[in-house]
């Protein structure tokens, strides 16, 4: 077996659970916060749909340096928005998995702040850390936001107490 089908033979789930998620993020409360200090739910629901930007980051180049400022996120200003970017660059990445090999995959790729070095490790340990751990982590805020907004949650690894049918 490849190193894909160990190690990211999950992330076409992954992704068709993070997408359920992201369609009940409601237009009329993407401004909302549960807390001065958290993303509002459009930000938060927005850096998940680009989240996969960085798995084709990964895969396409040697390392990325932190000190090199990142455009400004822009605010989404409605679902539809959110779930294109979503469509959009979910879909890049995975192609770009599809064209990876297991030399690419086990290639250094590196995090820097500058000179400093924060991690050089396989690009697929990083894929697996900073883009789905990352996105599975933002998914279960996700879940928090819609249950504090009393949306239903979706189902993630089985039914949620919204959609199970033995409640």
């Amino acid at each position: 077996m490849s190193i894909k089908e160990i190690g990211f033979g999950d992330l076409p789930n992954e992704l068709a659970i993070t997408r359920t998620h992201l369609e009940r993020v409601p237009d009329d409360k993407l401004g909302w916060k549960p807390h001065d200090k958290s993303f509002s739910l459009g930000h938060l629901a927005f850096h998940m749909a680009n989240l996969s930007v960085w798995g084709v980051m990964i895969l396409d180049t040697d390392e990325l340096d932190l000190s090199v400022p990142f455009p400004e996120q822009e605010e989404p200003t409605s679902t539809a928005q959110i779930l294109a970017a979503f469509d959009e660059k979910s879909a890049a990445w995975v192609k770009a998995m599809d064209e990876a090999d297991d030399e690419q995959m086990m290639g250094t790729w590196t995090l820097r702040m500058g000179d400093q070095i924060m991690t050089a490790f396989p690009r697929a340990a990083n894929l697996r850390s900073f883009v789905v751990n990352h996105l599975i982590h933002h998914r279960a805020q996700l879940g928090v936001y819609l249950r504090l907004l009393d949306i239903p949650v979706p189902s993630t690894y089985g039914p949620s107490a919204d959609e199970n049918p033995f409640s």
